[in-house]
């Protein structure tokens, strides 16, 4: 959801948007719930595929935003070089967690898009006066 909403608040701005996970189960398709919530307000991520995150992808980013303190962490203490990459998408907003719904009911894949189009709303604006 993070991805295709910072994707598409940063389609003139010229910068890639990529997202993998710590526990991604690699190919499969984005949760239909998070289709569902996401095809509400206008996003298709139906072609999105999961990837999982390894050194050699994070490496190559230059800006690496998480849902919560615990990927985060995760990230740091298997990769400390990239220390100063590494922030919470609710960083703007009270450095806040944004509970990851997978495997919840449909309320919790609304609420979570609810924070995750207002953080990312907040980097967009924040990385496009860069």
């Amino acid at each position: 959801m993070a991805e295709a909403m910072l994707a598409q608040q940063l389609v003139d701005a010229g910068v890639s948007v990529s997202s993998s996970g710590i526990a991604a189960l690699i190919g499969y398709p984005a949760d239909p719930k998070a289709c569902q919530v996401m095809q509400e307000r206008g996003y298709d991520i139906s072609q999105h595929r999961a990837q999982q995150a390894t050194q050699s992808s994070l490496t190559t980013m230059d800006l690496i935003l998480t849902l919560d303190q615990t990927h985060s962490d995760w990230i740091r203490s298997r990769f400390p070089q990239l220390q100063g990459r590494v922030y919470k998408l609710g960083r703007w907003r009270g450095n806040a967690d944004i509970a990851d719904p997978y495997q919840k009911p449909l309320p919790a894949f609304e609420q979570a898009c609810v924070e995750i189009e207002a953080s990312a709303t907040d980097w967009a604006n924040r990385l496009k006066k860069l």
